[in-house]
């Protein structure tokens, strides 16, 4: 299976991908249970303080697993993983507001696809 792309299509797709799982994928449950402020009451868990860790790993991984898929490097997924679980996890302790933190996420994209262009040359 060839995923090569072109640098444009690279940076399309880590653009469009962000869109898709920040947007399209993040339930309102995500959104609001993702913030360490949000606490979980349910049966289910006697320690609903901690749910909110679980829930922004899992937000993250999705992003982290859309950069592995467009650009096919586990490193720059990882690095995704952990800049946008931090990116969250400040914007949830009203660090800064939204427009701030699309900013910071669709940089980190454009960080990626530029260490990702550099390493192919």
């Amino acid at each position: 299976m060839d995923f090569s792309h072109t640098a444009l299509e690279a940076l399309f797709l880590l653009l469009a991908g962000h869109a898709l799982a920040d947007f399209g994928l993040q339930t309102e449950f995500v959104a609001r249970f993702k913030s360490q402020q949000m606490q979980f009451k349910d049966s289910v868990t006697k320690r609903g303080d901690l749910v909110w860790i679980h829930i922004l790993a899992a937000h993250s991984l999705i992003h982290g697993l859309m950069v592995f898929l467009i650009l096919q490097n586990i490193w720059l997924a990882i690095a995704e993983t952990v800049v946008h679980a931090l990116i969250d996890h400040a914007k949830s302790a009203d660090r800064f507001g939204f427009h701030t933190d699309q900013f910071l996420h669709l940089g980190s994209k454009l960080a990626w696809w530029v260490i990702w262009i550099v390493t192919l040359s």
